[in-house]
């Protein structure tokens, strides 16, 4: 009896260790050096905070003097990050302008965004 409650408490312990750090990958900051569009509007060059509100929302905030903030409807993206572990934004040329089109967080799990 002491065994099984020995083992409950170690994959409590770790699956408490576990949500705090995936609670923490879910705040990404990255620096964009150049203005960009999302959803009709221009972004300033700046360093950026992208928070995952959810499996499906994602909150863009501009840090350190950028004063912008929209949030996205995201879905999963095929393929792998291009700029291997490191997190990324992605930018799709458009009319002379770079047009945020996803973000990875690792080599695994990126987002596309939708609309």
């Amino acid at each position: 009896m002491l065994s099984v409650m020995k083992k409950s408490g170690l994959w409590a312990a770790a699956f408490l260790m576990f949500s705090v750090g995936s609670a923490r990958a879910d705040v990404v900051e990255i620096k964009v050096p150049f203005p960009f569009v999302v959803h009709g509007q221009t972004l300033p060059a700046g360093q950026y905070q992208v928070d995952r509100e959810g499996s499906k929302v994602v909150l863009l905030r501009g840090e350190k003097g950028t004063k912008a903030a929209v949030f996205l409807m995201t879905m999963p993206a095929a393929g792998k990050d291009p700029a291997g572990e490191k997190p990324a934004l992605i930018f799709t040329p458009y009319e002379k302008q770079h047009r945020l089109t996803g973000f990875w967080e690792s080599a695994s799990q990126g987002f596309a965004i939708v609309g």
